[in-house]
């Protein structure tokens, strides 16, 4: 354990002094609590122990378990969720030393603001914590490929993975994860330039059928090839940014309005090779995907479709078509405080509106004005 954990730990033996102080009915013997007697930390019941932990903050947990050997093991065996984001400094020597412990962990966030985290860190989890569905890497710079090769055969039931902002992962090797790591329902690769190539892309497709949300912001190699064989390979996704990805056209946006029928956010932000012929084909999705008997389904129905639209920047647009795509979908609000229907920098598309607005115009216009 660290040394600083180890200081920790004994402020954690005065608190407990001044508890057993604290308490009422305080004995020689030591506090009874249903039989067992408690006279030092070692002795709480494990079940009251992980009680404990599991209202404390990260770092008070990782502190506790190196009270004592048993509070080590329980606190292994109990902690499934860990977030190291507070660590400033030395986290991947923290990594390094928790890994071989908390092998039931089964979310690890390790977002930094500082470069910390280093391969040996990454292959260490692959190592030991077979259990994780969720890793999050984002901002880890200084990870190389190695790390994704040591996560392709580690972690068999990892379902969702940030590495946002993860500049020096290749494609090769992002394609290379995607052969073993087929259980990905959402994945974060937003900033990663050199990964996010259509051929990795291809790889998702094909490997990755259950994927539900990706993002692919800002990454400027991604192009219709790619996205295309998202949209036909993964049919449940839900969630797609696209955002910055300039070299996308139409064809991109009709490939997942004809593949995905249960997209409901689209991040289309500063793709101006887009134009209206887009905007009509997710506007024709949305009958196409109708179901036969609608009335029956019709709530059903009426929470299907998009909510969540980002067409910043994409100046190509006509107010026509983006009306038609917004009453085509009513989750898509333009009113004050529901902007679900992003339109900023588009100055040719102030007149298109949600149905809340048009009817608010309505009751306002209806409002008798007073006689003068």
């Amino acid at each position: 354990m660290v040394g600083e954990a180890m200081v920790k730990a004994e402020d954690l033996n005065l608190c407990f002094g001044k508890l057993m102080m604290a308490t009422a009915g305080k004995s020689d013997e030591g506090e009874k609590m249903e039989g067992v007697v408690i006279t030092e930390w070692k002795d709480i019941p494990m079940e009251l122990l992980l009680r404990i932990v599991s209202l404390v903050d990260d770092r008070t947990a990782i502190i506790a378990s190196g009270v004592c050997s048993g509070w080590r093991d329980a606190i292994s065996l109990g902690l499934t969720h860990l977030s190291l984001s507070w660590c400033k400094k030395n986290m991947n020597n923290l990594v390094l030393s928790l890994a071989p412990k908390f092998t039931k962990l089964q979310t690890l966030i390790l977002r930094q603001e500082n470069p910390q985290l280093e391969d040996d860190a990454v292959e260490k989890i692959a190592k030991f914590c077979h259990d994780l569905q969720d890793l999050d890497l984002s901002k880890s710079f200084k990870l190389s490929d190695h790390s994704l090769y040591a996560l392709a055969h580690g972690c068999p039931n990892l379902t969702k993975l940030n590495i946002s902002g993860c500049t020096a992962f290749s494609g090769e090797a992002l394609e290379y994860l995607t052969n073993f790591r087929q259980k990905l329902k959402t994945l974060n690769l937003c900033g990663c330039v050199k990964a996010a190539t259509d051929r990795a892309l291809q790889a998702i497709g094909r490997n990755c059928g259950l994927l539900q949300s990706l993002n692919l912001g800002w990454c400027e190699n991604v192009g219709d090839v790619g996205v295309m064989s998202l949209a036909y390979g993964c049919p449940d996704l839900r969630s797609l940014d696209l955002c910055g990805c300039v070299r996308i056209t139409d064809d991109s946006v009709i490939a997942l309005a004809t593949g995905c029928p249960h997209l409901r956010s689209l991040g289309l932000y500063y793709c101006r090779n887009i134009t209206d012929i887009a905007m009509y084909s997710l506007a024709r999705s949305r009958v196409k995907n109708k179901p036969a008997m609608w009335q029956p389904m019709k709530g059903r129905y009426d929470e299907e479709g998009l909510k969540s639209l980002n067409i910043s920047q994409c100046t190509a647009l006509t107010p026509s078509a983006v009306q038609a795509v917004c009453d085509t979908f009513p989750a898509l609000h333009t009113c004050f405080g529901r902007h679900s229907l992003v339109m900023s920098g588009c100055l040719n598309l102030t007149s298109v509106h949600c149905a809340c607005a048009v009817q608010a115009h309505r009751t306002v216009s209806n409002i008798p004005h007073p006689a003068h």
